[in-house]
């Protein structure tokens, strides 16, 4: 008697296309943006519709940025193992269809947000999916191992496009965590270009560990450690965050500096593959101090 073997599940269209735009990029910029539409001076009920709209828009954006990102590198993703297998690279999505793909999604995302939301988050979001796709993607990669450090003012933007999405103006307070992502963004990145240095030299990518050595690159991951845990102080020296706020941004500051130090120092096996890992966390568990010390202010 025969066994009926099931057919494996082929791969859907879809999922490619779902791969194309980061989603767990999206989410931790998304992540970013929420926190900046809490911060921000609530308008009632045009809040809600603000807060739903401008999560669609800027997601949208966001993710047409991620699809030209793959459409742009799509040679460079041949040669690094990391991305090798991504839907452009391999050619299971063509160049026209995914064109497509990103141009209406920034159609979509530009239209909701200029709609729905108001004109000054629709240009700011806009400007800064074509800051991350053409600027930083198109150019400034290829062009200076200080590509990221120039290229991350782009995706530094999302806290800013969040309060912008609610109050419609620009204050100080979005402005300083804009200025925290930034400077979060050099040492999140060259760690994993250290841990990933092979893939950047088969494709010939200027980041700094492979113009620069490795040695070099962990001293600027160690200083710009510093420069974080410096700049994440801010909100709460200008008296925009209260001690809860202070105590945990001390904490993860000098948590990941322990990391970056294993790092400098070769104290742990990997240590740079264990700080890019950490970044990520040390940026949301950031963020839900933010929200944790606005929400205590708020209800006592």
């Amino acid at each position: 008697m025969s066994k009926t073997v099931a057919a494996p599940v082929s791969h859907r269209a879809w999922q490619d296309y779902y791969e194309m735009t980061k989603p767990k990029v999206v989410m931790l910029m998304l992540i970013t943006a929420w926190v900046g539409m809490a911060l921000a001076p609530q308008q009632g009920m045009a809040s809600l519709a603000n807060w739903v709209f401008g999560t669609l828009g800027i997601a949208a954006l966001a993710a047409a940025g991620a699809a030209f990102n793959h459409l742009v590198d799509h040679k460079i993703d041949q040669l690094m193992a990391r991305t090798h297998r991504r839907p452009v690279a391999t050619g299971r999505v063509s160049q026209r269809n995914g064109l497509i793909f990103a141009f209406s999604l920034t159609l979509l995302g530009f239209a909701v947000l200029m709609v729905f939301v108001n004109a000054l988050t629709a240009w700011l979001t806009l400007a800064s999916m074509v800051g991350y796709a053409v600027i930083y993607t198109g150019f400034l990669k290829r062009a200076t191992p200080q590509n990221i450090v120039i290229g991350g003012l782009a995706g530094a933007m999302p806290p800013l496009l969040g309060w912008t999405a609610i109050s419609g103006s620009i204050g100080a307070l979005p402005l300083l965590l804009v200025l925290i992502i930034f400077a979060w963004t050099p040492p999140h990145f060259w760690a994993l270009a250290i841990h990933r240095i092979k893939d950047y030299q088969n494709a010939d990518i200027p980041m700094m560990p492979v113009t620069h050595g490795i040695q070099y690159t962990k001293i600027h991951v160690w200083l710009y450690s510093w420069l974080l845990l410096a700049i994440s102080l801010l909100p709460f020296a200008t008296l925009n965050m209260g001690p809860v706020y202070a105590v945990c941004a001390l904490a993860l500051g000098l948590r990941y500096l322990q990391w970056n130090w294993w790092l400098l120092m070769d104290r742990k096996v990997d240590a740079a593959w264990g700080s890019f890992k950490f970044s990520i966390t040390y940026l949301l568990l950031l963020f839900v101090a933010l929200l944790l010390d606005h929400s205590i202010r708020t209800f006592l």
